[in-house]
């Protein structure tokens, strides 16, 4: 791809990203809890920190086109809203960048010092693998440095660039996301998952979740690889595999992210309804749109 079509690719990703984001997100609140997966949420739709976070990556990848760690740490920390739900870990961590402290001091003394499995490195690495389309190895390499900003755990490292393997290779035209996130994933428990993926196919999305997982830990190894089975299995189905991980509960948001970045990716952002856009609230100001 050129560079026009790269670029068209990351934000059309970007935007499945932050539709499912915030289709998911109002399955949480109160006011609908009656709503099933197949009824449409009332508007406005509102996203979440997985919306927030990735469109700092896509505003890092225009201005550098590639990941520049302390220019993104520091966006990451700067345009954190608290409003949008972030998680204890991550609040925790992006404040002390706020603060001046190193991003690679807090990262790797979170949770401990074994440093954060979580599944936000995941979450917003659609875009990434969007604008590296064609190309996973490079994909891989830029969404391991984009989640060692937050996440020094391997699983939480592996989750990113199992997400934007599979966005990289959708917005190539391949269809077979989960063999190629298996090739650029080390061994770890996502690469598991991944592999018990590969092995349910005609799975409903609930029997899926079942053995894979739905986020509801939180956990890279709890959520990439049933959002990525969900991208897999609706490739040409973009509501489908946002109702979907809706379907399951858990980390209901997260995983509609991640499937709906890479949904996106590959078939480009006409595959989300125009009602579904129109619903989302605005991307921020600050964005970057070129």
């Amino acid at each position: 791809m050129n560079d026009d079509q790269r670029v068209a690719r990351m934000h059309a990703s970007l935007a499945g990203l932050s539709v499912g984001d915030a289709f998911g997100d109002q399955f949480f609140l109160h006011a609908n809890r009656h709503l099933t997966a197949a009824d449409l949420p009332p508007p406005p739709w509102e996203w979440s920190d997985d919306t927030e976070m990735a469109c700092s990556v896509v505003d890092c990848l225009h201005g550098h086109g590639r990941i520049v760690q302390d220019a993104l740490a520091t966006a990451f920390a700067t345009r954190m809203d608290t409003g949008r739900r972030y998680g204890a870990g991550a609040l925790e961590l992006l404040e002390g960048v706020r603060d001046g402290r190193p991003w690679r001091v807090v990262s790797a003394e979170s949770f401990g010092g074994n440093g954060s499995y979580g599944n936000g490195a995941a979450m917003r690495a659609a875009p990434l693998g969007a604008y590296f389309g064609g190309d996973p190895a490079r994909a891989a390499a830029e969404a391991a440095l984009q989640a060692e900003i937050t996440h020094a755990h391997e699983e939480g490292i592996a989750g990113a660039v199992a997400v934007a393997v599979a966005a990289s290779v959708a917005a190539d035209g391949t269809e077979a996301l989960l063999e190629a996130a298996l090739d650029h994933t080390r061994g770890t428990y996502v690469r598991r998952g991944l592999r018990r993926a590969l092995g349910l196919r005609k799975a409903t999305p609930e029997e899926a979740a079942q053995v894979l997982g739905n986020g509801s830990r939180i956990t890279a190894q709890d959520t990439v690889p049933f959002a990525l089975w969900a991208a897999a299995r609706h490739l040409d189905d973009y509501p489908a595999g946002m109702r979907a991980c809706v379907t399951v509960g858990g980390d209901m948001d997260t995983t509609a992210a991640i499937a709906g970045g890479v949904i996106a990716a590959g078939t480009g952002d006409a595959c989300i309804p125009p009602e579904w856009l129109g619903f989302r609230e605005p991307l921020p100001a600050w964005l970057d749109r070129r």
